[in-house]
């Protein structure tokens, strides 16, 4: 009976209608899906331009900011001045069954000391530029002295990723953010905003129509893993503030794993960053050629810009450029880039203190200071800030220290001056019964003038610093001299603004108290506080009761045997960087002894002196039994560069054996004069030998032409021997990432790792240290597992740990010496205390 109510015509009509509809939609429904993905992309693209202008906007202010953040800002920007800064290639990894990298007779021969990179200077061995340094997958810490240029490095990494460099390869695209430790407001108390400091850091220079958009733009740029992080002044902080800062990277990595962070370190002390992984990488100091090369660079760009200002025309006549570049570069023998650009600029201004070292430091401050303000003042300010401790200081305390230097300020004539009653009448919003007193900002006062002036840098959240901690250091110590403090500065825990005020202290009064109690804190394997100590021979007076003692001390560590070379080496270095007329005495003596290590390192000491006395020695030292002692004879024969000595080397790539020649071949790159005219000239001698040494210089030859010739001779040459050695060598040069450093993989997933594991019958659980099976590679025979082993172990120091690696240091095999020592200096530095080797049972 329902069945009867159904009119079959309608019936048919709603199924024809349902059904058309139907087919509509699912034709449809592809356009429909069209249109959404449409609209999310319209959506997203809009975000996009949104976000978009804001990084442009980020990238242009961040490029401002870092051309201005050099010790010349006020006269050129960065670009303009820069000699392009290199780091020392660390020491290659090793892999069991993975072929060793290719490296050059220089880079073998010289002891790797990243702390002292003065000596490196001279002899040049493998150096990355910080493209090719971050060109691997690690996340890098720039280490060196003060006034060596690190916060010029990451000013320079600033630049080329704002400009988005094609340099930077793979990274060309990341976004910077480049700030000081000053600009982080840290801890972060809820990991959740753990990007708070970066955005309220990138907020303070942004413009004010894009403060609302910063934090979107930062969250997504971290989320997206794009950001090259560079953070300046760790370097400068207390190990206290550096575990908050090490805990904020560690947080940051954890959160966003993907993300590239490079900051700065002192070779003594990284707190916290060793176990992050971070790769410590030292900065190159100037060659002589690099020293040269920014005078002659300096003198042009003054001569067409300062020099034409109108005080400069109407002051006293110019001296001639020749003139002041002849007398710079005869006198800038270990010399800071910090330190030679004091004393161009004093040469060229005319305002010069005097020639040595310490008196461009005191000009330079003269030239900042605000006009009439006591020097007692800043050497106030600068001495409590160390004595407290305090690099990143508050305002508010620090008007405290300066008080009795502040001048009343002057109120306009026949203006009264109110107390502070009569303004709390003047002023209806004051309440009634309370004092209102006028809070002083960094932007008044004794501190607002020298942040004005440019000694001080002022930042958010009451912080200041002083514009670079040469300057603090400089003031402290002259102002330490007048009190007893040695006590308090030995009680305090290293850091660079402790050192610093104690070199500059040993140049202006007697430290002998403080040398003694840092020698008898200094002990193996490290010698921590005497190399710190050693810095200070330079600049001390010549006179000095305790340079004796140093010395003595220094002459014994250098001539002990069955210690790492690289500690002896520091020694020799020490030396090197004290320009005593005595230390190149000492090295001709030591030439003559019977160990060849003694002799290989005092070659090198006599070479880097630049000692023409020795020229004999080490032509004699060309015959010995030892290839290490030849190659470092030739090495320090081209350093000293005088005719006889360059043709004793040109004489041994004509006729030594093969060894000999290719040192020679490789020591002459080192010389952009006769050594390049020698290497062009014997690419062209029908001498098999002599060509193969040759090819291997010219792949040490930074230039164009060098590369070009190679190529020639690798198509052109007779000899397959030769032809060889140029693919082996232009191989080495293309491949930029070569000596770039990697994250080491986890122990579950490193392939020699497994295989000796499963031969040992254990496995490797992912997540676990393998400690128990990586002591047990550190005892195998394979040298190359021994090596390999120890690059994991660093990671965890225990006990066990260190003992195991104490003995490997005191092995026999040079080679594992060397590594094990290495890998303890990185322990060390990441703030672990190294035991004695006699608590080991090692002498």
């Amino acid at each position: 009976m329902f069945l009867n109510l159904i009119d079959p015509f309608s019936f048919l009509i709603g199924f024809a209608t349902a059904s058309i509809l139907w087919f509509v939609v699912s034709r449809a429904r592809p356009l429909l899906n069209e249109l959404r993905e449409g609209l999310n992309e319209r959506r997203e693209l809009a975000q996009v331009r949104k976000s978009s202008s804001v990084e442009e906007n980020h990238r242009r202010l961040t490029l401002r900011r870092a051309q201005g953040m050099h010790l010349a800002s006020q006269l050129f920007a960065l670009d303009e001045i820069l000699q392009e800064p290199l780091v020392l290639s660390p020491p290659p990894p090793v892999e069991p069954g993975i072929p060793a990298r290719y490296e050059d007779v220089v880079t073998q021969t010289l002891p790797y000391l990243p702390a002292w990179p003065e000596l490196a200077a001279v002899y040049q061995p493998q150096a990355l530029n910080l493209s090719q340094a971050l060109a691997g997958d690690s996340n890098i810490v720039i280490i060196g002295q003060p006034g060596i240029g690190k916060t010029v490095a990451l000013a320079h990494l600033a630049s080329l990723a704002a400009n988005r460099s094609e340099r930077l390869g793979a990274l060309q695209e990341m976004i910077p953010f480049h700030f000081h430790v000053a600009d982080l407001n840290l801890p972060v108390k809820d990991s959740k905003n753990i990007l708070n400091p970066i955005i309220e850091a990138a907020s303070a220079n942004a413009p004010m129509f894009d403060l609302n958009k910063i934090p979107p733009f930062v969250q997504s740029a971290f989320k997206s893993g794009s950001v090259l992080l560079l953070v300046d002044g760790y370097d400068e902080i207390t190990p206290n503030e550096q575990s908050l800062v090490s805990e904020f990277f560690k947080t940051l990595l954890q959160n966003h794993p993907e993300i590239r962070i490079v900051t700065t370190g002192a070779p003594e002390y990284l707190d916290g960053l060793i176990s992050l992984g971070f790769v410590p990488l030292t900065l190159c100091a100037w060659t002589d050629r690099d020293n040269q090369h920014f005078i002659e660079q300096w003198g042009q760009l003054w001569q067409r810009t300062v020099a034409m200002e109108a005080w400069a025309q109407t002051g006293p006549e110019q001296v001639d450029p020749l003139l002041i570049n002849t007398w710079l570069g005869s006198d800038g023998l270990n010399l800071s880039p910090l330190e030679l650009t004091l004393k161009v600029w004093g040469a060229y201004a005319g305002d010069s203190l005097g020639p040595h070292t310490l008196e461009a430091i005191a000009t330079h401050i003269r030239r900042v200071a605000p006009p009439n303000t006591p020097l007692a003042a800043l050497e106030t300010l600068a001495m409590q800030v160390v004595v407290s401790a305090m690099p990143v200081f508050d305002p508010r305390k620090a008007r405290e220290w300066v008080k009795s230097f502040e001048v009343a300020e002057e109120t306009p004539e026949g203006e009264p001056v109110q107390n502070p009653e009569e303004e709390a009448e003047a002023d209806p919003k004051a309440k009634k019964g309370k004092k209102v007193e006028k809070v002083s900002t960094p932007n008044t006062g004794l501190l607002g003038k020298m942040t004005t002036s440019g000694l001080l840098v002022a930042y958010p959240n009451n912080r200041m610093r002083f514009v670079h901690s040469v300057f603090a250091g400089y003031l402290a110590g002259h102002a330490l001299t007048s009190y007893n403090a040695d006590e308090t500065l030995i009680n305090q825990p290293d850091w660079s603004g402790k050192y610093l005020t104690m070199r500059f202290l040993a140049a202006h009064g007697d430290v002998s108290r403080l040398v003694q109690s840092l020698l008898e804190f200094s002990r193996l394997p490290m010698h921590r506080p005497l190399f710190a100590a050693a810095r200070w021979l330079r600049d001390a007076p010549r006179n000095a009761p305790w340079r004796g003692k140093m010395f003595g001390t220094l002459a014994a560590i250098l001539q002990t045997e069955g210690i790492p070379l690289s500690v002896r080496a520091q020694a020799m270095a020490a030396f090197v960087y004290s320009n005593d007329p005595s230390a190149a005495t000492l090295f001709r003596q030591l030439a003559t002894s019977n160990s060849f290590e003694l002799i290989h390192l005092a070659i090198l000491g006599a070479g880097a002196m630049r000692d023409t006395k020795a020229i004999k020695i080490l032509e004699a030292a060309l015959q010995a039994p030892s290839l290490s002692v030849k190659r470092a004879a030739c090495m320090a024969l081209t350093a000293i560069n005088t005719n006889e000595s360059l043709e004793i080397v040109a004489q041994a790539l004509l006729t030594g054996e093969e060894a000999v020649r290719r040192a020679a071949g490789e020591a002459l790159a080192n010389d952009p004069q006769e050594g390049h005219a020698m290497l062009k000239d014997g690419i062209t001698i029908n001498d098999i030998l002599l060509r193969r040494a040759v090819i291997y210089g010219l792949g040490r030859v930074r230039e164009p032409w060098a590369i070009d010739m190679l190529k020639k001779v690798q198509i052109e040459d007779e000899q397959w021997v030769v032809r060889n050695a140029a693919t082996e060598v232009l191989d080495m040069r293309m491949r930029d990432n070569a000596y770039s450093p990697m994250k080491l993989k986890p122990p579950s997933e490193t392939p020699w790792l497994i295989e000796f594991a499963a031969k040992k019958g254990v496995g490797i659980s992912p997540g676990v240290p393998a400690t128990d099976i990586l002591l047990l590679a550190l005892k195998e025979d394979d040298p190359d597992v021994r090596l390999a082993a120890l690059q994991f172990l660093k990671f965890t120091p225990q006990d066990i740990v260190l003992k195991t690696i104490y003995e490997a240091m005191y092995k026999d095999d040079p080679e594992l010496r060397e590594a094990a020592y290495n890998v303890l200096w990185e322990i060390g530095v990441s703030g672990i205390k190294l035991p004695h080797p006699s608590e080991y049972g090692l002498n």
